[in-house]
């Protein structure tokens, strides 16, 4: 998987075309589990998200242990790409993408919807 720059000073991507972009399966979903992992090289929390009937439970690993804790993210919808081949964390099998943008420090503040939508609401 390619490096990516979690800073806002990154340049911007390459052009690519709306069927790039489709290729991307963003969902909403609310997290339904989440608990910490201090075994990973950066303080990360595993977390359980449910993403409706269609795509069902997935597992994600990631590092915003420095604005949440596991009781503040239960029942919270966050965004996640579902597409991505599962990854090897540790011991802990990552099944999607949690997504977020940097703060200033460059930690991780998740992406969220504004208003409760129903789970596995794909982005458009």
């Amino acid at each position: 998987m390619a490096h990516i720059h979690h800073d806002s000073t990154a340049p911007a991507a390459d052009p690519i075309t709306f069927d790039q972009f489709l290729a991307v399966d963003i969902r909403v979903g609310t997290i339904v589990e989440a608990e910490a992992y201090p075994e990973a090289r950066k303080p990360s929390i595993k977390l359980v998200i449910d993403f409706g009937a269609t795509i069902g439970c997935k597992k994600s690993s990631a590092q915003i242990a420095t604005h949440y804790t596991p009781e503040t993210l239960v029942g919270r919808q966050i965004a996640a790409v579902v597409n991505f081949p599962p990854r090897q964390i540790g011991k802990f099998m990552s099944e999607v993408l949690t997504l977020g943008f940097p703060d200033e420090a460059g930690e991780v503040v998740l992406m969220m919807p504004a208003h409760q939508v129903p789970d596995g609401g794909r982005l458009f």
